[in-house]
């Protein structure tokens, strides 16, 4: 996800315009076909013209409907997917925080693991705890140790394998 607070709009805003545009397009060319039928007079379905032109309008008018149908589709579509993403970053964060808490994992270890898990060198973890990286490669060993694990991509597997292992039949929504 985006640190971006509501990007839909953004993003639709061309779509919303060029939708705008061609319906002011399809408004002036029904008028224009309307005008066409007052001067040509009762039937004016018999002009080959005029039949061009009303189906040319009626065309551009099924599209604009047509797009504004999508579009709404597709802003329904992108919402749902920002809730399951936000859901299943919630589930993995209770993923996490259970298997921490299983471990009996010190508050400094937790806030490493975390940062390991979120793919940042030692050095980076260093900096950003204000530690030095001594003590950091220590929480990582005494993490480790407790998970059973002997490294880095053994630990990261645990929390893979628990991601896959989640059951088929298991509801997609949680709300």
């Amino acid at each position: 996800m985006t640190d971006r607070a509501n990007p839909a709009p953004e993003r639709a805003s061309p779509m919303v315009a060029l939708i705008a545009v061609q319906s002011l397009c399809a408004a002036f060319f029904l008028a224009d076909v309307a005008s066409d039928g007052l001067e040509i007079g009762w039937p004016p379905f018999t002009h080959w013209h005029f039949m061009v032109e009303l189906a040319a309008a009626l065309g551009l008018i099924a599209a604009v409907a047509v797009e504004i149908r999508w579009l709404m589709a597709l802003l329904r579509r992108k919402a749902h997917l920002e809730r399951q993403l936000s859901l299943a970053a919630g589930a993995f964060h209770d993923i996490v925080a259970a298997q921490f808490r299983g471990w009996g994992l010190t508050p400094s270890e937790e806030d490493v693991a975390m940062f390991t898990l979120k793919g940042l060198s030692i050095a980076e973890i260093a900096a950003l705890r204000g530690s030095a990286e001594g003590t950091v490669k220590s929480h990582l060993n005494g993490i480790y140790r407790k998970a059973g694990v002997s490294g880095r991509g053994a630990f990261l597997s645990l929390f893979i394998e628990e991601l896959m292992n989640t059951p088929a039949d298991a509801p997609a929504d949680r709300a």
